[in-house]
């Protein structure tokens, strides 16, 4: 795999057992990018160690006048500093390839998986985990997927400059082959508490991605209540910590890299005074000293690409267990018997778990007194979330969501969680969604009560007022108010026209009247289509062909709007906003009065 080649058509299926286990799955799908990694930097290190032999050669063919030679060792020097050149390159190459197309792996895994589990996914990690994860965590498992190659490389070099300093002169090759393993191993006692520093400093970073991530999506509000000097006095409190913590881990690998230059140097010493006793004593050349000094200097370079690797594979390991969290995450375990086809998929949609039916072809509003238990069961009708304590399925037509492939279902079920994100771009754009043909943009623009959005975003063009459907819209839809981004968000809904379509307080941020009209709209939009309402609002609830009461996660009572303010005493408490559960004034149309009086107060303000 070539950068060029990049994105994978089909990224695999990662081991997400553990973070070594991803880390050993991604290095094992890119085998052959390794091993030419390390080929050409075996030929890099392999001709940086044999350059001291050439000039060995040299300085002794000095003391023996022999120009012959000297002319060798000059021939020589220039072929190593080729290949010292060419090795470099291409592993520098080599290696970074390897470096993008593994983050380009993960990073492709993690936005499949992401998609696979929609909202849910936020339900289950955090979402500054998410984005942590899919930056930060990425480039570091790249890292020491980059320099595994590279220590590889170093290894063979230096157990080749072992054996032939053992060969070469036998006396000195045996303190550099007993003195090396003893460095590498010198460092091995630091390694845990380097790991364990650095861990601690990714989780106070993650910690603060998280609240900068919550502070931003919710800045808007903060403005209103006056609390961004609260917020960001916790933000500094939490960077605050992770510079402690940085600075914490920066001092143990401080140590490391000291203990990596002092043994080392002391190795050197101890070869150049043994070296030099035996040049007295006349047992080897001038020229064979340096070749041993010039071999035993090149040691300390790989000696410090373990050290490289040590701290990459510190801070890739606990960065590729959250990456194998995400990964593991499942939408939900299909049951025995494996995918069902999902051919004509329709009918009543029913949760066993909660007793709550939608018959097709109604639209059912479902009133819950807990908005967080109504978000959990929007979820599970559309087969996102697994049902509490071993339930079965959400069954739509007598077939279960999670026997069917997760395009087939989501294809039959929509949801529109209460927060949906519109994605940058054009109207027309936004509004491009798979979709069955049947419902034009215009129709659902206007059954969504758009309008006023449209004439809005035609003045906001910078060349002038024009077509607002060339309108572009900012990242989450920032620069619209939030009845404006609902609104947005269910016209596209509505387009897609799914054959059942789920919606969480969609209408929680508009105005009475314009709630109104939406309420006949969609019900005419999605007339003979199956369509769920999460909501309290009386508005809403009057147009509903069915309301079905949920509290503490089971239907407690269902029928008509009207007929459940007369009878629920619960369910008027919820829908009117009563602190207690005592009967509300009901007029001659079954509306309460309070219900009223919001209408009219919201109408005149």
């Amino acid at each position: 795999m070539q950068i060029r080649d990049l994105p994978y058509t089909d990224p695999g299926r990662p081991d997400a057992r553990s973070g070594p286990r991803l880390l050993f799955w991604i290095g094992r799908n890119q085998l052959a990018g390794q091993l030419r990694a390390m080929v050409w930097g075996t030929v890099h290190m392999v001709a940086v160690a044999l350059l001291p032999t050439a000039l060995g050669i040299a300085v002794q063919a000095v003391v023996d006048r022999s120009g012959a030679r000297l002319a060798l060792a000059g021939g020589l020097m220039v072929l190593l500093g080729v290949l010292i050149a060419l090795g470099d390159t291409l592993l520098h190459r080599a290696a970074i390839t390897n470096w993008i197309t593994a983050a380009a792996r993960l990073q492709q895994l993690l936005a499949r998986r992401t998609a696979e589990l929609g909202s849910t996914l936020t339900r289950r990690v955090a979402a500054g985990e998410v984005v942590a994860v899919s930056t930060a965590d990425v480039e570091k498992i790249g890292w020491f997927v980059e320099g595994f190659s590279r220590f590889a490389s170093a290894a063979v070099a230096t157990l080749a400059v072992c054996v032939a300093l053992v060969v070469y002169q036998p006396a000195l090759g045996a303190v550099v082959a007993l003195g090396v393993p003893l460095l590498v191993l010198a460092v091995l006692p630091l390694l845990p508490h380097a790991t364990k520093r650095a861990d601690e400093q990714r989780e106070k970073a993650g910690r603060a991605t998280e609240l900068a991530s919550d502070t931003v999506a919710g800045l808007r509000v903060l403005r209103g209540i006056g609390g961004e000097e609260l917020f960001l006095s916790r933000y500094r409190r939490a960077s605050q910590e992770v510079r402690r913590a940085a600075v914490h881990s920066a001092r143990m690998w401080a140590l490391i890299a000291a203990v990596q230059v002092l043994l080392p140097g002391l190795l050197l010493i101890a070869v150049v005074w043994y070296g030099v006793r035996l040049v007295q004593e006349g047992r080897i050349e001038v020229g064979e000293l340096v070749t041993v000094y010039g071999m035993v200097s090149f040691l300390l370079f790989p000696l410090r690409v373990f050290e490289e690797i040590a701290m990459s594979y510190a801070f890739s390991r606990p960065s590729a267990e959250r990456a194998a969290r995400v990964l593991a995450l499942e939408r939900a375990t299909p049951a025995a018997g494996g995918p069902r086809e999902a051919a004509g998929l329709s009918g009543d949609l029913y949760d066993p778990a909660s007793g709550l039916l939608a018959p097709a072809g109604q639209l059912t509003a479902v009133v819950c007194g807990d908005p967080d238990a109504a978000g959990r069961l929007a979820e599970r009708l559309g087969g996102h979330a697994a049902a509490p304590d071993g339930a079965p399925s959400v069954l739509l037509g007598g077939v279960a969501l999670d026997e069917v492939p997760l395009e087939a279902a989501r294809t039959a079920v929509l949801v529109q969680d209460k927060d949906p994100v519109l994605l940058s771009g054009t109207l027309t754009e936004l509004l491009d969604v798979p979709a069955s043909g049947l419902v034009d943009v215009a129709a659902a623009l206007a059954a969504a009560q758009c309008g006023d959005v449209l004439d809005a975003l035609a003045r906001s063009m910078p060349d002038g007022p024009g077509d607002p459907m060339r309108a572009r819209i900012t990242e989450r839809g920032r620069s619209l108010s939030g009845g404006q981004r609902q609104r947005l968000a269910l016209a596209r809904s509505l387009v897609t026209d799914p054959e059942v379509l789920v919606l969480d307080e969609p209408t929680s941020a508009v105005d009475s009247h314009t709630e109104a009209r939406i309420a006949q709209g969609l019900k005419g939009l999605r007339e003979g289509r199956t369509t769920v309402v999460f909501s309290s609002s009386p508005l809403l609830l009057d147009r509903a062909d069915r309301v079905v009461f949920v509290q503490q996660d089971k239907v407690a009572a269902t029928g008509a709007h009207r007929l459940l303010l007369r009878q629920e005493a619960e369910y008027r408490a919820v829908v009117t906003r009563e602190a207690g559960t005592e009967a509300a004034a009901v007029d001659t149309h079954g509306r309460p009065h309070d219900v009223g009086d919001r209408e009219q107060l919201e109408g005149s303000a």
